[in-house]
Order: structure tokens, then sequence, then C-alpha cells
């Protein structure tokens, strides 16, 4: 798209007083950046823009980022680089940089992309309508990258797209400083909202037509406010009238205790599914990694989520390729999935982040050593997978349709409370409808059936 930008011909005026000015904001990396893209679409819209999928016609184009892992940081310098072009056209443009790249990487987005006028980190978006009110007297960059204690966006509702599924960040920060992990650094120190600004906006997004509440939070689950804990915020949630389902994520798994359990396995609107972070099975790179848990307090936690759920979905996240991992370090990781049979998971091989513990352990691995793991990983995770959804074949499960299937504008799919994907052949249902559909077959991620 952006390789016609030098045939551009110029902007109109900017000072047409006439004009609608209008806002484009591309999100990268995590679900709490979709929320936070939707918290600064709400901050543009009162300023009076809209919103719009055109970057030609954008008057401000914000792109909101992510530094965990290094292909995010490349793609976006690309994308800013593509913007060179558009910005020297159209002068008036407010280009922005906001998020985790923001405040981890100022200095040399300053030195390499002096084009860019805006540059927020996370906890500074308030600023937005201060930098919209000035543009017109913007000669040189805005920066505001200082993390806050405090800053939660309490009782700031978001500019959601139309759909099932609302986002709700209740907490920021970590405290948990994995040493791989470079969040901490960029989203400052664990905070939590209020549950009753939580329970505002729940309610919020029902009158909005969501049937389905994610909460989000860096360690979701370590949220704690005057009014309660994880589990007291849970419990109060699943009895707001309409909230069909109820997911969260991320949380770690030293904060998942009795407690919440119970409260998950006493609401039918909680989903029966965890995301359940694992990284490494091995206990020596699990303390590398400053994790808090040994391979032996997983399995036994693992174990502990299905006594009290028996069908819980459990996923995971995996990262192979620790600096120090040796092959007997590795094994433990295929050990510990084939023990709790993850029904996904999400992997990865390790991204060195400049400024964790991790980036300064001299004993880093081959890079083909690394693709080899994860190679392995995949492989050992696809059967797992199949194994598991063959399992579902000629039971019914229930299932929320969300949206057209991707290959056929004849099929409907959905996911059941397990976080399982379900496609299946349109009668005479909509989106957001539920509906109990056997299954027929696995392919991959995903069951097939048809509606009884």
């Amino acid at each position: 798209m952006l390789q016609n930008i030098e045939n551009l011909e110029n902007p109109s005026n900017s000072n047409d007083s006439n004009r609608v000015l209008k806002y484009h904001v591309e999100t990268y990396g995590c679900q709490m950046n979709v929320y936070d893209s939707e918290i600064v679409s709400s901050m543009l819209e009162k300023s009076g823009y809209v919103k719009t999928e055109d970057i030609f016609s954008a008057d401000a184009i914000f792109l909101n980022t992510c530094s965990v892992r290094e292909k995010a940081e490349e793609t976006v310098h690309n994308r800013l680089i593509n913007f060179k072009g558009l910005k020297r056209r159209k002068p008036h443009l407010l280009l922005g940089v906001l998020g985790c790249m923001a405040q981890n990487l100022k200095d040399s987005i300053l030195e390499s992309k002096p084009y860019v006028d805006v540059i927020l980190g996370p906890d500074s978006y308030r600023r937005l309508p201060e930098i919209i009110k000035s543009r017109e007297r913007l000669e040189d960059h805005f920066v505001d990258t200082k993390l806050s204690k405090f800053e939660v966006y309490e009782n700031m509702f978001p500019s959601r797209k139309e759909g099932v599924n609302a986002w709700i960040s209740i907490m920021r920060g970590c405290d948990k400083f994995c040493t791989f992990c470079i969040v901490p650094f960029t989203r400052g120190r664990e905070r939590s909202r209020s549950i009753q600004s939580i329970l505002d906006e729940a309610r919020n997004a029902v009158e909005q037509g969501f049937l389905e509440i994610t909460l989000l939070g860096q360690n979701v689950n370590s949220f704690n406010s005057p009014e309660g804990k994880f589990p007291e915020l849970l419990d109060q949630l699943a009895r707001v009238e309409g909230v069909k389902r109820i997911r969260y994520t991320s949380p770690h798994p030293q904060d998942i205790n009795d407690d919440l359990l119970q409260v998950m396995s006493s609401h039918d609107n909680i989903c029966n599914y965890i995301h359940l972070p694992l990284q490494s099975g091995s206990d020596r790179i699990l303390s590398r990694m400053n994790r808090t848990y040994t391979k032996k307090e997983f399995l036994e936690l693992a174990e502990k989520i299905r006594f009290y759920m028996p069908d819980c979905s459990i996923s995971t996240d995996i990262i192979v390729g620790f600096p120090g991992e040796s092959d007997s370090d590795f094994q433990d990781t295929l050990d510990v999935m084939s023990i709790v049979k993850f029904n996904s998971s999400y992997k990865f091989k390790y991204s060195s982040r400049p400024g964790t513990k991790a980036a300064e352990f001299s004993d880093h691995i081959e890079e083909d050593i690394k693709q080899k793991r994860l190679d392995e990983v995949i492989e050992l995770q696809k059967k797992i997978t199949l194994d598991i959804n063959s399992t579902y074949s000629n039971r019914v499960v229930k299932v929320l349709i969300e949206k057209n299937s991707k290959k056929s504008d004849s099929q409907w799919s959905g996911r059941t409370d397990g976080n399982t994907w379900v496609v299946f052949d349109k009668q005479n249902e909509s989106i957001k409808d539920f509906v109990d559909v056997k299954i027929s077959g696995t392919k991959g991620v995903t069951l097939f059936g048809e509606i009884v």
C-alpha cells in the first residue's frame, strides 16, 4: 500500500475549517495494546476526530507499539520509514509512536525518525487532547514517557469495534521481573483499578451489545484493589446481568490459588479455560528466568485446576533456546507438555531484549538449535491438540457464533467456552447466537460439526 506514497499529490489545506479531521491507529503486540488503542481512539474522537482506515486521508496517525520481541520493533521501524514520504507531502500530518516501543526506544526514534512528532509511553495517553489542541503551535517533538505509579485510565471507556468480545484492562504493570521480559521497564509497576470501575465498564460493554468480557493485565490475577483481589472481582463480574462469558489473560502461575479456582467452578459464565504460561519445564532454566515456581509445582497446579474443573482447557506459553538451555533442559519442557497435555500453546524462540538480565548472560543458544527445538515443540503440540480434539467426535458442544468462516461464507465460526474454534454450516442463526453443535471431525486446531 505504501509503495505509492511518492506519487501522492499535495494535500488540501490543513487550515480548512470545514474539513473533518481524521485519525488512523495501528496496533502491534498484545491484547493490552488493542485495549490501549481503543482508549486512544476514544480520546481522539472526543477531540473531534473521525476514524479512518485510509492512511492517505488521515490527519493524525498513531502506531501503538510493542517491545516484547525484536521482530515487532523491526516491523514498526519499517512502517515509520514508509511514512516518511507521506509526512513530507502532508506537513500538517501528526505522526506519533505510542506504547512500549516509545517508552523503550524514544532516543533512537528521535535520532533516526526526526519526522515523528509525538512519542508517548503507555502511561501518557491522557496528554493526547492537549497535544491535539496545540497541534497548530507544535513546532518540536512532544515526548512524554514517564512511568506512573497510579495511572490505570480509571473510568475512561474505550471506543470499541463491533463484535462479540470486549477487552477490559483491570490492572497495569508487572512486579514479577522475569529475566527475559522488558515489560516491567516499559509499563512500570503493578497497580489495579477499582472493582466498581471495572463493573461499570462491563455494564457499558453489555449495553453496547458485547456478550463476552476478557479481563486484561500483564499479570491479570495479581489484581489487588482495596475492594478485593482477583477472585472477588471475578465473582462480582460473573453476576453482572448480560455478561454471558468471562475470560482473562495473562495470569502468572504463582497467583492461581484455591479461592480463584473455587470462584471459576461456581459460575457457569466464567469460561472453562485457563492460560497457564509454562515458559520452560526445567527447574534450572525456570530459576534463571526468575519464574518463581518449579516443574513439580507447575504440574501440581495443572492437576489442581483439573480437580476443580475436570474439563478445563489449558493453554500455555513456551520459550525455547533460553540462554544456557541444554538438551536435557529442553527435554524437561517436552516432558511437561506430554504430562499436562495443553490444548494449545504459544511457542517462541528466545529473543534477547536489551535492558533485561537475560540479555547479559554469556551462554546464548545458536539460532539453528533454537529453530530445531521450536520445530520439535510445534510438532508435539500438533499431536497433543489433535489427540484432544479427536475426543470431541460425536460430542455436542455449546458454541458462541463470532464470525463467518474464513474459508466459506456459508459457514459460521465460533468458540467453545474452552476456547476451541468450531466451524459449521449456516442455517438461520446470527452472530452472537449460542448454538449446540455436534462435532463430526477435526483439522489442525479447529473442530467441525453441525447444528443439532
